[in-house]
C-alpha cells in the first residue's frame, strides 16, 4: 500500500481489524473463512474512511471484497451519521449485494442498520400523474394504449413497490412515460404529503437508509456536472456521503458516455408527440385546447425527421453504427429555430393555465426541448473543448439516429468530480493492474493519482487450480487456413473438458462463422452449443449453461466479465484471440489520438494495457472459489511470438503453462 498515513492504529480501524480475524464476529458466520487479503482491505477501507483519503483496490477473485467493504461502510456510516453508497455495473452485484451479502451483515453486526436499492425515478408509478392521465385519456391516449392504462390502473391498486419490476409484463413506453415518475412533476411539495405515491415513498427510505445501492450509469447521472459538483459542501449525493465503486474497471467507459452529451432521435419526437401527436391527435395542446401549439407541434416533428434524415444522408455507416464527425456544421441546422419557436409556445400556454399540474407537465417538457436544442447546438458548432463527435444508429433495426460528444480523457473530470478534497472515494475490482503494484495505468484514466493504491492477490491456489495451454501452432487470422484450424483445436479443448466451456470471442461475425463451421461436431459429440444472440437474453443463456450438461456457451464482449458459474459447470474458457480493442468506436478512435499528439505510443499507453485487463477479466471466468478447477486455454500464437506477450503472460495468475 502506499501514501497512507502513519497513526493507524485507531479504535475504528482496530475494531474492522478484529471483526476480520479468525476469532472476530464474522468467525460466527457460516461457511466463513479467514482471509488475510480480506481482513487487509476491510483496514485499509476502514482508514481511507477515517481520514477521508481517496483509495482504490484491486482485490483478486476470492478475497471477499463485497464484505470487506461493506463491514467498515456500514459501521462508519452508523457512528459517524453518514450515509454509504455502494455503486455496481451489473445487476448480479447489486442482487448479491442485497439478497446475499447485506442480510448476512443484517445477522451478524453488532448494530442495526437500514440498506436499500436506488432506482430512478422513471422505473416508479406516480398515481398522481396516473389520476390525471385517466381523467385526461380522450385527449392523451389511444383506444389500444387506455386499454393499457387500465392495466396499469388495475396493477396499481393491487401493488405494494409501484416499481417497473413489479409489472408482469412491460408496459407501452407512450403510456408509462405519461404515468411515471418525473423530475418537476412528482415532487415532494406534490406528491410527497401522501402515503401513496411509490417514488416519494422510496425517497424516504433513501434518506432514511444507511447504506444505498446503485448502479455506475444512474449515479453519473444523479452527480450531475463537473461545476455542480464542485460546488457541493460535501459528500457527493447526500450531505458527509462517501462512494464505494466496485467493478470499478468499467467506470471510465460508464463515466464518458454519462458525462457527455447525447441526443435522440426517439426521445425527441416523443418528447414533441406528447404535446402533440399528429398521427393520433392526442397529447398536452389537445388538453389545453392551443390550436397554435398543435399546428407547431405537429409540423415541428416532421421537422425533427427531415433534420436526422439528413445527418443520415451525411454520414457514412458502411463500417459500422457509429461515423465520427470532424467538422463544424456537419448539417444545415434546421432544427433550432422551430424548437426555440416551441418552447416559447410552451411558455405561452404555461402564463395562461390556472392548473398547476398541467403547467409543471408543460415546463418538464420545455426543458427537455430546451436541452435538446443547445445539445445539437453543441455538436453542430463542435463549443465542448476536449470532446469527440459522432453518430450513432439506434432503435432495433438501426432506424433512429443519435448525436453524442462525450470527454476523450475523463481523468480531469473525474479528479475534479469523484476524487476532490473532504470527501471519500473508493474504487475497487479484481482486475486493475497491468504489471504495476501501484495501479498506476488505472488510476491515470480516471483521475485517481493522488489516490491510495494496494494490489492483493487471490486466496485461490491457481497452481494446483489452473493450466494454461497456449497454441503456437495457430495459423495467422488472415490466412486461409485459420478457421479450420480454430474449429480444430476448439473442437481438441472442448473434448478433453467435455463441454463445460466458454469459448470468448472478440468479433460477432467470427463467433457466428464458428459456430455454423461446428454444428456437425456438437451434433456428434452431444454437446449443446448455445451461442450469444441467437434469441436468448444473457441470464437465460447461463441458466441453461449451469443446469444442462456437457454445455457450451459462444460468448463475445458481456461474456469476459462479471459472469460467475462456480462448481463443474464450467471447467475450460478458451480465448479466441487477445482481445486488443479494434478502434472502430470514435471514443476510442479519439482516445488514441490525444496519447499521440502528446507525444506517448497509443499501443503500449493504452490498447496493450486494455486488452490485458480484458484478458485477465476473461480468465477470472473460470477459478470461483476454493475448489474450482480447470483449463484455460489461449489459440492466439502472438502471446508467445510477440515481444507484448510477456506483458500479457506476466498479468495472469501463476499456473503451470503448457505450450503446444
Amino acid at each position: 500500500m502506499i501514501a497512507l498515513k502513519e497513526n493507524l492504529s485507531s479504535g475504528f480501524v482496530e475494531r474492522i481489524r478484529a471483526i476480520f480475524s479468525e476469532t472476530g464476529l464474522l468467525a460466527k458466520a457460516k461457511n466463513f473463512e479467514y482471509r488475510s487479503e480480506q481482513q487487509e482491505m476491510a483496514v485499509a477501507v476502514a482508514q481511507s474512511l477515517e481520514q477521508e483519503r481517496h483509495l482504490v483496490v484491486e482485490a483478486g477473485t476470492g478475497v471477499g471484497k463485497s464484505i470487506a467493504y461493506l463491514v467498515p461502510s456500514i459501521l462508519y456510516a452508523l457512528e459517524q451519521h453518514r450515509k454509504a453508497i455502494i455503486s455496481t455495473q451489473t445487476i448480479n452485484l447489486q442482487e448479491q449485494l442485497l439478497y446475499k451479502d447485506i442480510p448476512i451483515l443484517k445477522k451478524i453486526l453488532p448494530e442495526e442498520f437500514e440498506a436499500a436499492l436506488m432506482k430512478g425515478r422513471q422505473n416508479y408509478l406516480c398515481p398522481r400523474r396516473l389520476e390525471r392521465a385517466l381523467q385526461q385519456a380522450d385527449e392523451l391516449f389511444t383506444t389500444s394504449e387506455q386499454g393499457e392504462l387500465g392495466r396499469i390502473a388495475d396493477w396499481a391498486r393491487r401493488t405494494t413497490d409501484g416499481s417497473l419490476s413489479d409489472l408482469p409484463i412491460e408496459p407501452d413506453t407512450k403510456v408509462w412515460t405519461q404515468v411515471c415518475s418525473e423530475a418537476h412533476i412528482c415532487t415532494t411539495k406534490t406528491c410527497g404529503q401522501t402515503a401513496n405515491c411509490f417514488f416519494q415513498q422510496a425517497r424516504k427510505r433513501l434518506l432514511a437508509a444507511d447504506v444505498i445501492v446503485v448502479n455506475h450509469t444512474l449515479l453519473f447521472m444523479l452527480l450531475g456536472t463537473m461545476e455542480e459538483q464542485e460546488e457541493r459542501e460535501s459528500g457527493y449525493l447526500f450531505p458527509n456521503d462517501f462512494i464505494i465503486f466496485d467493478e470499478a474497471h468499467t467506470i471510465e467507459q460508464v463515466a464518458s458516455r454519462q458525462i457527455g452529451i447525447t441526443i435522440s432521435q426517439y426521445g425527441l419526437r416523443a418528447t414533441i408527440q406528447r404535446l402533440y401527436n399528429a398521427r393520433t391527435r392526442k397529447g398536452l395542446f389537445t388538453v389545453t385546447r392551443d390550436a397554435a401549439g398543435v399546428t407547431l407541434a405537429a409540423s415541428l416533428a416532421d421537422d425533427v425527421d427531415r433534420f436526422f434524415d439528413a445527418i443520415g444522408e451525411a454520414a457514412d455507416f458502411r463500417k459500422g453504427r457509429e461515423v465520427r464527425v470532424r467538422r463544424v456544421d456537419f448539417v444545415p441546422d434546421t432544427i433550432s429555430a422551430p424548437l426555440a419557436a416551441l418552447q416559447v409556445r410552451i411558455v405561452e400556454v404555461v402564463k395562461r393555465s390556472e392548473d398547476e399540474f398541467l403547467k409543471a407537465e408543460l415546463q418538464e417538457l420545455g426543458r427537455r426541448i430546451r436541452d435538446a436544442r443547445l445539445g445539437i447546438g453543441i455538436f453542430l458548432e463542435q463549443s465542448a473543448i476536449g470532446h469527440v463527435y459522432w453518430i450513432e444508429r439506434t432503435g432495433k433495426t438501426a432506424q433512429f439516429f443519435s448525436l453524442n460528444a462525450a470527454p476523450i480523457d475523463i481523468a480531469p473530470v473525474l479528479r475534479r468530480m469523484i476524487f476532490r478534497e473532504d470527501t471519500c472515494g473508493v474504487m475497487t475490482s479484481a482486475t486493475l493492474a497491468v504489471g504495476q503494484r501501484d495501479l498506476a495505468y488505472f488510476r491515470r484514466r480516471v483521475g485517481a493519482m493522488e489516490a491510495d493504491a494496494l494490489q492483493l492477490g487471490s486466496p485461490f491456489d491457481f497452481t494446483a487450480q489452473m493450466k494454461l495451454f497456449v497454441v503456437q501452432k495457430m495459423p495467422d487470422p488472415r490466412d486461409a487456413r485459420y478457421t479450420a484450424a480454430l474449429a480444430e483445436w476448439v473442437a481438441h479443448f472442448l473434448e478433453e473438458s467435455e463441454g463445460r466451456a466458454f469459448v470468448l470471442f472478440t468479433s460477432y461475425r467470427g463467433m457466428q462463422e464458428l459456430a455454423e463451421e461446428m454444428q456437425p461436431f456438437f451434433a456428434s459429440k452431444k454437446m449443446n452449443l448455445l451461442v450469444q444472440g441467437q434469441g436468448a437474453p444473457r441470464g437465460k443463456l447461463l441458466e441453461q449453461f449451469k443446469s444442462t450438461a456437457r454445455s457450451v456457451l459462444f460468448g463475445t464482449d458481456s461474456f469476459w466479465m462479471g459472469v460467475d458459474v462456480p462448481g463443474d459447470a464450467l471447467s475450460n474458457v478458451i480465448i479466441t484471440r487477445l482481445p486488443f480493442a479494434v478502434p472502430d468506436h470514435p471514443l476510442i478512435e479519439a482516445k488514441l489520438e490525444l496519447i499521440q499528439e502528446r507525444g506517448g505510443d497509443a499501443f503500449t499507453e493504452y490498447s496493450l494495457p486494455e486488452a490485458i485487463l480484458k484478458l485477465r477479466q476473461g480468465v477470472g471466468r473460470l477459478i470461483r472459489t476454493k475448489s474450482d478447477k480447470g483449463i484455460v486455454v489461449i489459440l492466439d500464437n502472438r502471446i508467445v511470438t510477440k515481444p507484448y506477450g510477456r506483458a500479457f503472460l506476466k498479468a495472469l495468475p501463476q499456473c503451470p503453462v503448457k505450450i503446444i
